[in-house]
């Protein structure tokens, strides 16, 4: 992978204005920001990092490390503001997005030259946040029908090109995209630097930056997320995957996760659908209208296009 192969950046100055954000109410505005597919978000940074250029990138040039609690807030804020922002926040979000991928490119640990912005790099990320909730609710929930299914992918697959990414990038249906998809696991992905930081963070997760939550209350908290959050992680990646990164699987973990599963699904079966989806809601409207923003933009009040 080299930054002379096709030049992406070029290609996605101007996100055009004919493609679609998610519609208010259809089947990925209804579904991408429920609760539970929070609970897989781990498994979808584990696998994003996994990709020579995204792992590579994340090492150089994120501050995942020092400050995963405020990067992981960035990233949720960011997907749900082009997901719930509208079709002007979308579009400004998308073009921020490759405004600050841009410089990010360099040379990895094995040699070998890349580029934030390759068009490879950009959709797989692109395919983990399409797949994510759809496994999340078939573990966590009912899961979705194939109709809905297929609706889902044609709505996600308009945010791929909201950020810029070409039709011929992205698979025309739900079974092309899963052997797409597939076919990454199997021959793009590796242990590497950043696959090894996500794992370690898992096991032992930093103290989030807030005053009201004490180091002494902390610690307990933080080991009981620890084991669900590698728990659900590791049983949730492709075997395949798991096995290349030495992760072990057990009969009795899967046992552990198959009831804490069913925990889920018991306490979110009252809960309405409108409340599930409430707080990534509440992100992209912060996100978008907080004091200072101009909502159409994200862009701070004043400041020049």
């Amino acid at each position: 992978m080299t930054t002379a192969d096709t030049p992406f950046e070029r290609r996605t100055e101007q996100v055009p204005a004919r493609v679609r954000a998610p519609r208010r109410g259809g089947v990925a505005w209804r579904h991408f920001g429920d609760i539970r597919a929070l609970l897989t978000s781990p498994q979808l940074l584990l696998l994003q990092v996994a990709h020579p250029v995204v792992g590579a990138g994340v090492a150089d040039h994120s501050d995942f490390r020092t400050e995963p609690w405020q990067r992981l807030l960035r990233t949720v804020g960011s997907l749900s503001t082009v997901i719930y922002g509208g079709q002007a926040a979308a579009t400004a979000e998308a073009r921020r997005l490759i405004d600050v991928h841009r410089e990010m490119k360099g040379v990895d640990a094995q040699g070998r030259r890349y580029h934030a912005l390759h068009p490879e790099a950009y959709h797989w990320v692109h395919a983990t946040l399409v797949r994510g909730p759809v496994e999340a609710l078939g573990l966590f929930g009912r899961g979705l029908t194939p109709a809905q299914t297929e609706e889902y992918y044609r709505e996600m697959r308009d945010v791929g090109r909201v950020w810029g990414l070409k039709d011929h990038h992205l698979p025309p249906d739900w079974a092309s995209f899963c052997a797409y998809y597939d076919g990454v696991v199997a021959e793009r992905l590796e242990l590497n630097d950043s696959v090894r930081d996500v794992l370690a963070e898992l096991a032992r997760p930093q103290k989030p930056p807030v005053w009201w939550v004490p180091a002494a209350l902390w610690r307990p908290l933080a080991a009981l997320a620890a084991h669900y959050a590698l728990l659900v992680t590791v049983g949730t990646l492709p075997p395949a995957l798991r096995e290349r990164f030495g992760l072990a699987w057990s009969d009795r973990q899967r046992r552990r996760l198959r009831r804490f599963a069913r925990v889920v699904r018991c306490l979110m079966a009252p809960v309405p659908p409108p409340l599930r989806i409430a707080p990534t809601l509440f992100l992209a409207y912060w996100a978008t209208h907080r004091p200072g923003t101009d909502p159409r933009t994200r862009r701070p009040l004043g400041a020049a296009v």
